[in-house]
């Protein structure tokens, strides 16, 4: 059994090496109940707390905050697989999110030429320096206490991290989509969140995430890991992904490429004639388009000659086999505007589809002839932020 001490960091960061070591430390009203006294909630201020106990009452203790999705991953096998599976060289930068108390903070700094541990929690960082100091690694490990979400990465080759499952979507779009460049990124997700990001074309968990992620990188499973792998045991699974950015991406204005998707994919197993058929969604398209096609060049090639009667107007004036005249230049632009949006599906065979059985070939082919028939998808005087944005889910 450990030894007593009266330094919270140090109680602590001995406290979370292994679960083992926990039940050791912990007592439990009887054998069949070991694990089901260890911990206890604190709802009212929505955190957890490692008890103190009779046997260590001039000990401290730590609350973890639920808010926050701190849940310490303590088994060795998953950490040094997490490790193993990076495939870090002697002289890598590693960059960690989240280190919590710092079970695979160490076994980086070990692997590794320098850790940077972004942590937000001022506790935590005590404890991530101290237990650094005690295994004298601490040259090796700069700690930011700090948002990830809101700082300025500085260089490094690899990211490697058990992150908050609450800042997963805006952390992915923030490495894969910023200015780092960095070989990959091995990160454990709560495993829903995982089978989204890995989610082909036609699967059921399919959708804009995996899109905009698949994108600009390439996306591989490692590992599921049991809730009862972390302390306190959370609700759920979780899985191990590693993310490689791509060498070449497409040739696509990114922000025009995230709100095409967010239209196609707010309906995902809609097809796309049904959705973009919509008065909202042509009243949309058509004044984020900023253009008059009542003039257009090749207005010929893609209006129903001789049925313009039967295209429903999307505006003031009504419709009618006399023609034009009885429509106002609003009525008569939105109307042919609705046609080219028609025609631009029809011609390319994307009028029955659905975004959810789409490759990104083929959504990137439809939305270069849309383009390419001045439809336009993106606000431009309006400046998105892709960290959430572009990775939102349907």
């Amino acid at each position: 059994m450990l030894s007593r001490s009266k330094s919270l960091s140090v109680y602590v960061s001995r406290l979370i090496l292994g679960r083992h070591h926990l039940l050791q430390l912990f007592h439990s009203e009887s054998s069949s109940g070991r694990r089901r006294h260890n911990l206890r909630a604190d709802e009212d201020n929505d955190k957890i707390r490692f008890q103190k106990t009779k046997e260590h009452q001039e000990e401290g203790y730590i609350r973890l905050l639920k808010s926050r999705g701190q849940h310490i991953l303590t088994n060795p096998r998953v950490l040094d697989t997490i490790v193993r599976k990076s495939v870090i060289k002697p002289n890598d930068t590693v960059l960690e999110i989240g280190p919590g108390t710092g079970n695979l903070t160490l076994r980086l700094l070990q692997a590794c030429e320098k850790v940077i541990a972004v942590e937000i929690d001022k506790r935590m960082v005590e404890i991530l320096r101290s237990r650094a100091a005690e295994s004298g690694l601490e040259d090796r490990l700069t700690v930011i206490c700090s948002d990830a979400l809101k700082i300025e990465f500085p260089r490094f080759d690899l990211v490697v991290a058990n992150i908050p499952y609450g800042i997963s979507s805006p952390l992915v779009a923030k490495l894969v989509f910023g200015m780092n460049q960095f070989r990959s990124a091995t990160l454990l997700f709560q495993k829903e969140f995982a089978r989204r990001l890995l989610a082909n074309p036609g699967d059921s968990e399919f959708n804009r995430l995996a899109v905009n992620v698949k994108l600009v990188a390439d996306v591989e499973f490692i590992m599921d890991v049991s809730k009862r792998d972390f302390l306190p045991c959370p609700k759920v699974d979780s899985s191990v992904v590693k993310i490689w950015p791509k060498a070449q991406v497409p040739d696509v204005d990114l922000h025009e490429w995230w709100a095409f998707t967010r239209m196609c994919f707010g309906k995902k197993n809609k097809t796309l004639g049904a959705t973009f058929k919509q008065k909202k969604k042509v009243m949309e398209l058509y004044h984020l388009s900023g253009k008059s096609v009542c003039n257009d060049e090749n207005i010929g090639s893609w209006s129903h000659k001789g049925k313009f009667s039967h295209v429903e107007v999307d505006g003031d004036g009504a419709s009618d086999e006399g023609g034009c005249s009885l429509f106002s230049c609003s009525g008569v632009e939105m109307s042919l505007f609705r046609e080219k949006i028609v025609w631009v599906l029809q011609s390319n065979g994307f009028e029955d589809k659905r975004p959810s059985k789409l490759s990104n070939e083929e959504l990137l082919h439809l939305l270069s002839s849309f383009n390419q028939a001045g439809i336009c998808f993106n606000d431009h005087k309006r400046t998105r932020d892709p960290n959430n944005a572009i990775l939102a889910t349907s």
